[in-house]
């Protein structure tokens, strides 16, 4: 009869091949006790950060560009003539994922009650070219603070402007996705949760920006916080480094992969949302782009996204 000694040496022998085979079957995130992890993301890119000027290359021209480096996806801005644009989408077959409304919802913040009804009436024009273009939401900025605007008075007027839209939003079908950009506004994740929570409608949410919280947090908690109130990502790099050296908007002149993201982490809490939209490129680093083909740029930062997505 075994002691007890030859059965915990063998129970220990079954277990170490049990990992070793584990290990040679599953990808190393999966050891510690965690799920396989299968992504099905889409890689979209944002057309207002397209190399060498927006101007430079029609719109045909960029989605062409974009499809060959391996993008599903592009994000117009409201600036573009809506005819070229889908015009542009027919001809390569690239989805429109989000439309841009951020330089017109800027506005939300002003004194000027015209000057708020105007955009929002730009909002709800948007709103219908981004169910003519097919995509699912469209990018809100949330106003702004300044010396001269309280926060207060942003959040007040920004739900208020938002309100107005809100029925053609639910009619359309189309989601109006807050961004958390430099305004000065919505700058912790509980925030911002309770923000997209008073509307209590699906068709208000959260355009997430990986990069833009780096200064003032960590991506991943975000993520969680947000969970799936989360309808579109912004992925940018950013370096801690650069900004404490060179300034804050220095943080954003570093190359994918080679800043202070911690993508595995990043990854891992998409993952625990179960996140499976888009990534959307915003490349804010103009210095990267100098010295490059267009085209070239964009296969290396598509390889670069790869690479995220993988982490």
């Amino acid at each position: 009869m075994p002691t007890r000694k030859h059965f915990d040496r063998r129970h220990f022998l079954q277990l170490t091949a049990a990992v070793v085979t584990t290990s040679a079957l599953c990808p190393l995130n999966t050891l510690a006790g965690e799920r396989p992890v299968k992504r099905s993301l889409k890689k979209g890119y944002m057309l207002n950060t397209f190399p060498g000027g927006k101007k430079a290359i029609s719109v045909l021209e960029q989605f062409k560009m974009l499809k060959e480096a391996g993008f599903e996806g592009v994000e117009p801005s409201s600036e573009l003539d809506p005819e070229e644009v889908l015009k542009a989408r027919d001809a390569t077959g690239l989805t429109i994922a989000s439309m841009s409304c951020g330089t017109t919802t800027r506005s939300f913040s002003s004194a000027n009650a015209m000057v708020r009804e105007k955009a929002v009436q730009a909002l709800v024009r948007e709103l219908k070219n981004a169910k003519d273009y097919g995509a699912t939401s469209v990018l809100v900025v949330p106003g702004g603070v300044s010396a001269d605007v309280s926060y207060v008075e942003n959040y007040q007027r920004c739900q208020e402007c938002i309100r107005k839209a809100l029925p053609t939003a639910e009619k359309l079908g189309v989601k109006m996705a807050l961004e958390n950009v430099w305004n000065n506004f919505l700058l912790s994740p509980l925030e911002a949760v309770r923000f997209v929570d008073d509307f209590k409608s699906p068709w208000v949410g959260w355009h997430f920006d990986v990069g833009n919280v780096m200064y003032i947090g960590w991506p991943e908690h975000w993520i969680r916080a947000l969970d799936k109130r989360i309808a579109k990502v912004h992925i940018k790099e950013f370096s801690r480094k650069k900004m404490n050296e060179q300034g804050l908007r220095a943080g954003f002149s570093v190359e994918y992969l080679e800043g202070d993201n911690n993508w595995a982490r990043v990854m891992k809490a998409f993952d625990d949302i179960n996140y499976n939209g888009w990534f959307i490129i915003e490349s804010s680093c103009a210095s990267c782009k100098q010295g490059m083909e267009p085209m070239d740029y964009l296969t290396k930062v598509s390889a670069e996204l790869d690479k995220i997505i993988a982490s």
